[in-house]
């Protein structure tokens, strides 16, 4: 499935030089409540900015509380915040966008758009500034920009406090202190659906905990599922004339790609959340016609009324949530989002040109490159080699098994190298 394109990698935590903060620090330099920032992300090909909107601070953080400065992924753009007060990196993430998407399309060259995003960090307790910068597919900086926050500010909207979208738990957390956070939201559900909305919830957990290792390490993911109301029933599908009033206004031909379903009213998304326990967003999007997408810590959307509506959910959160790359290739359609003398920074794909740091410990020393395939059931899911044809490229990138969830919707599991990458990401955030 075309997703968020860039979504991301992760194989070592990235330090880059800044002092370890951990839990302790915490109540050092946040509260426990979150500061969101929108933005407005805009340009075309050659130019890109970045400005800030509004800012509204949220009671209750639900994000990291240690290792506050590392990321454990690198992603296609960062957000850093720093303490004016001692001058320390006092938090980072990473994320992707569409807008960094929309850029590697043939109408970026033509003109200009925007495009909303919105970013969670600890309320800080002083002033802190706050960096974003945009990456493009050869790992550089290509749009940069610092804002200057003060916690006093009288125009930081106050939200989430009252009139909170209802919710349920379906699953909680052995520790909410150390946990992550899911919230799954209905999209093209009326009031009338919201039982239906609940049991496609139920049924797109089960599929998510029956995959290794999240099946091994659910006590440490706290699991909601909240109630967004729509006017309309189904979604919007512009390529029939088709446009519906939708709580999220998701939509099908993203990029004109029929199958590429995804919403660009972020703002809209996390106003529905908030005051609700949240991180990571899985979007329901009540339709049987197939599609999807995922883009990394931004949100995973999928249909709910197909027959592949269990894998979809499932590898579309492999990119939201993991920064795993898509490991299938094209035929005919060469997307060249992993120029092959960079190496991508997903942990499941590579171009071998700095493979340290992979999965390069568990290929037998025997194993050619690129490795043949084969047609033994079992083999197809377990051997370790060095696949060539993946992240839409059928030469030049490798994947490390033959096929994988991150592949196909056939296979029904991921593949060692991502349910390794997976196991390293959920023990940085609740170890």
């Amino acid at each position: 499935m075309k997703r968020g394109i860039y979504k991301i990698m992760a194989v070592v935590y990235l330090l880059a030089g800044c002092t370890l903060l951990h839990a302790e620090d915490f109540g050092k330099y946040f509260s426990e409540r979150t500061l969101r920032i929108d933005y407005t992300f805009s340009g075309n090909a050659e130019r890109q900015d970045i400005y800030v909107d509004k800012l509204s601070v949220i009671p209750g953080w639900y994000g990291k509380h240690d290792r506050l400065a590392e990321v454990p992924v690198e992603g296609n753009g960062q957000i850093t915040v720093k303490s004016v007060r001692d001058g320390q990196t006092i938090y980072r993430n990473s994320f992707s966008t569409l807008f960094q998407e929309w850029l590697t399309y043939p109408e970026a060259k033509r003109t200009g758009r925007s495009f909303e995003n919105v970013f969670l960090i600890p309320m800080p307790l002083d002033t802190v500034e706050v960096t974003v910068d945009l990456r493009n597919n050869r790992r550089e900086i290509m749009a940069s920009f610092t804002h200057t926050v003060v916690p006093s500010d009288i125009l930081i909207r106050h939200i989430g406090e009252h009139n909170v979208t209802p919710y349920v738990t379906l699953q909680e957390a052995e520790n909410k202190d150390k946990c992550i956070n899911i919230a799954y939201i209905a999209e093209g559900y009326t009031d009338g659906e919201m039982g239906t909305f609940i049991d496609d919830a139920k049924i797109a957990n089960e599929a998510l905990f029956a995959h290794e290792p999240l099946k091994s390490m659910k006590g440490r993911f706290n699991v909601i599922a909240v109630k967004a109301v729509s006017e309309e029933s189904g979604t919007s599908e512009p390529s029939k004339g088709i446009w519906k009033n939708t709580a999220l206004g998701a939509h099908f031909d993203t990029f004109y790609s029929e199958r590429y379903l995804t919403t660009l009213n972020i703002k809209d998304l996390h106003d529905r959340l908030a005051g609700t326990p949240y991180e990571h967003i899985i979007i329901l999007v009540n339709t049987g016609h197939y599609g999807g997408g995922g883009i990394l810590n931004s949100y995973n959307l999928s249909m709910t009324h197909h027959p592949a509506y269990k894998s979809v959910v499932v590898h579309e959160f492999g990119h939201s949530f993991g920064g795993l790359a898509d490991e299938y290739a094209y035929e005919t359609e060469q997307l060249d989002m992993y120029p092959k003398d960079i190496e991508p920074w997903e942990p499941n794909i590579t171009t071998l040109k700095d493979f340290n740091g992979k999965w390069e410990n568990i290929i037998p020393s025997d194993t050619p490159t690129p490795t043949p395939p084969s047609g033994n059931p079992e083999t197809i899911k377990s051997r370790v080699g060095l696949f060539e044809g993946a992240g839409y490229s059928m030469h030049g990138v490798y994947r490390g098994v033959q096929d994988c969830r991150m592949r196909t919707n056939e296979n029904p599991e991921f593949c060692i190298v991502c349910r390794n990458a997976l196991t390293n990401l959920i023990d940085f955030y609740t170890k």
